[in-house]
């Protein structure tokens, strides 16, 4: 996906409101991990300009002893994936054309090991194995090849590759596959994963386990988590918040609080409150509405 492909607007749309949940926590007595201030990118320069997106504000804080999982959901062409490319540092979307991005209160400047990345692409090394692959990241700190053994083997435990460790990608399925990447960002301990589109070329079956996998090992870590999907139920199941998205030029809309994810999703999506929420933002994405505050249906959660 190119987030790159809009082009430049001549009205330029205001910048969503404050999250409430941040109010909610004392936000002001908390640590900045993720703020943009009015951040623009845009990809070339004069009339032929493509504006990716355009003064994308918001925040999250460090919450104490649990993190935040936040989705971002919008159509294609959006700039989902330019946002979290400039929380990365990653070129050529990082540096923002105008605004100011920073992560732990300062200025991105380049790729660091405080942030890692897991895209659709799993990003996994052929020739080499399943505990290799999730080794190589402590390879390349310079860790010790019994301990770094050790500390794979154990990932590829927590995320249920047991009996695959020798194994090579070409032999594991798309599912199994995306279960490597992911130890392999986790085990380098990174305090904010950004995780653009991870399930979207997996099967509606697959696709749920490893949504309900991804929420557990949120909860062990304790980490922040940014999901990019074009999935409304993957957006209210795995967010505390959802950053709804639109086109033309890409923009935040609105910052919408849901439920944090108490039980498997196959659970979730039976609950009419689930149903109601879901097709509530589907109907905001498909008419491109304004910020229209809360999603029906959470009210009927809160009331459950």
């Amino acid at each position: 996906m190119n987030d790159s492909s809009q082009h430049a607007a001549p009205d330029k749309p205001a910048p969503a409101a404050a999250p409430e949940t941040a109010k909610a926590h004392g936000a002001e007595a908390l640590p900045e991990l993720v703020r943009f201030d009015k951040v623009t990118k845009s990809f070339g320069a004069g009339p032929e300009a493509r504006i990716a997106i355009q003064d994308v504000s918001f925040e999250v804080r460090d919450l104490p002893d649990k993190g935040e999982l936040v989705s971002v959901v919008g159509p294609s062409g959006c700039g989902k994936s330019t946002v979290l490319r400039i929380i990365a540092g990653l070129r050529p979307h990082h540096p923002p054309t105008s605004g100011e991005a920073r992560v732990f209160g300062r200025a991105i400047e380049k790729p660091g090991a405080d942030r890692g990345m897991v895209d659709q692409k799993y990003s996994l090394m052929p020739h080499l194995t399943v505990l290799e692959n999730i080794a190589f990241g402590l390879k390349l700190r310079g860790v010790e090849a019994a301990e770094r053994r050790a500390r794979a083997r154990e990932w590829a435990g927590k995320v249920g590759l047991e009996g695959t460790e020798e194994k090579y990608p070409s032999e594991l399925s798309g599912g199994m596959q995306q279960r490597v990447s992911i130890a392999a960002t986790l085990i380098l301990g990174a305090k904010i994963l950004l995780m653009d589109e991870p399930f979207g070329a997996l099967d509606p079956k697959i696709r749920m386990q490893m949504q309900e996998l991804l929420v557990q090992l949120w909860k062990e870590q304790q980490s922040t988590v940014f999901i990019v999907t074009h999935s409304v139920e993957e957006a209210i199941y795995l967010g505390d918040r959802v950053l709804r998205m639109a086109a033309r030029p890409g923009r935040l809309v609105e910052i919408l609080e849901v439920p944090r994810p108490d039980v498997p999703p196959e659970v979730m999506r039976k609950k009419p409150w689930f149903n109601r929420a879901t097709q509530e933002l589907l109907h905001r994405l498909e008419t491109d509405a304004p910020a229209s505050g809360e999603l029906s249906g959470i009210e009927q959660w809160r009331e459950s």
